[in-house]
């Protein structure tokens, strides 16, 4: 089959790979539609010594079951298996599971590719009025979804009734932005440094989208969900809660500095950090994408798999607008719409 994949520090090359056998209880997906994540991006980078090169990666992905007991059938993939035996698994919180393995990380080769097998209870069926790339939205949409949960669930207060921000307009803050108007709370903000991506955003969602200095302006916040990770991004969320507010933190761009832990002690700021996402999240991810609950997704910018070592230089170089690419195989038409 043919792959995307990375062998070094910013190179990926689109090669012919063996296909992926398929054992017990696992069914071979063509993959149709996989994005590009921003821990894709470390990777590429060089800054991610769990993903070693030569490997394929990817894990945001959907497309068609080829092989095993459910030959047609349209999926998104839970790229997260783990073993549904320990307490965290038994007590639904699967994504803490120790021996928990994702794909695009070894052993498990990622996404970027033709094929890839899963366990039959990682695919989650698609309707077929969704586009797959849509659908391949379920991954970075649900690391929002977990983290407005747990935020509104600390809160214990009506989602209605919440003011919230979410820092960043990538896939990951744009997903907890619409994950926090999917799940009640009507008040949202989202603040974006990059003027270019900020008037795109403005564009296509219903999403009121704010410089950093703007937000200076704003009141305290009772959510802020900090979608980027670093610490000028921890400062900002750090100093614009309210007392007895939460922060929800699930982008990892740098490991340390910027919270203020004395106003954060002093006023009782919960600090809540995120991973991923529950399988019950994701199903219900998925779902609130079949019943348009994210509103129109029209932000995604599809690309050939084939020439997806470009796109990974375009989102470097800072010449992207859209908070997510979606790679596809090169025999579907990009000017089609959706992949069926």
């Amino acid at each position: 089959m043919k792959a995307l994949v990375y062998t070094g520090v910013e190179t990926l090359e689109y090669q012919d790979v063996p296909n992926p056998r398929l054992s017990v209880g696992q069914e071979l997906v063509q993959v149709l539609a996989s994005g590009i994540c921003g821990s894709d991006m470390h990777a590429y980078l060089g800054h991610d010594e769990r993903r070693p090169a030569p490997l394929i990666l990817g894990h945001e992905a959907a497309g068609i079951v080829v092989e095993g007991s459910n030959v047609g059938r349209r999926v998104t993939i839970n790229p997260l298996v783990t073993c549904g035996t320990c307490s965290f698994c038994t007590s639904g919180r699967t994504n803490l599971c120790g021996s928990r393995q994702i794909i695009s990380m070894p052993p498990r080769e990622g996404a970027f590719s033709e094929y890839v097998t899963m366990p039959r209870s990682n695919l989650i069926t698609v309707p077929d009025n969704i586009p797959l790339e849509h659908a391949a939205l379920a991954e970075p949409l649900a690391c929002g979804w977990h983290g407005v949960r747990l935020g509104v669930g600390t809160l214990g207060v009506p989602a209605s009734g919440i003011r919230s921000l979410a820092i960043g307009g990538g896939a990951i803050g744009l997903g907890a932005a619409l994950s926090l108007t999917a799940q009640g709370v009507n008040d949202v903000t989202m603040v974006e440094a990059n003027p270019t991506r900020r008037i795109f955003l403005a564009n296509k969602t219903n999403l009121k989208v704010i410089s950093p200095e703007e937000l200076e302006a704003e009141t305290p916040f009772d959510l802020i969900i900090d979608g980027v990770g670093f610490a000028g991004t921890r400062a900002t969320a750090s100093m614009h809660t309210r007392p007895g507010g939460v922060i929800i933190h699930i982008g990892l761009s740098e490991n340390t500095g910027g919270l203020d832990i004395r106003r954060m002690t002093l006023q009782e700021i919960t600090f809540i950090g995120t991973y991923t996402y529950t399988a019950k999240d994701f199903e219900q991810t998925a779902q609130a994408i079949f019943e348009n609950k994210f509103g129109e997704i029209n932000w995604i910018e599809k690309r050939p798999l084939s020439v997806g070592g470009n796109a990974f230089k375009d989102i470097r170089s800072g010449n992207v607008q859209a908070p997510k690419i979606i790679l596809i195989p090169e025999h579907i038409c990009l000017d089609t719409g959706a992949t069926k």
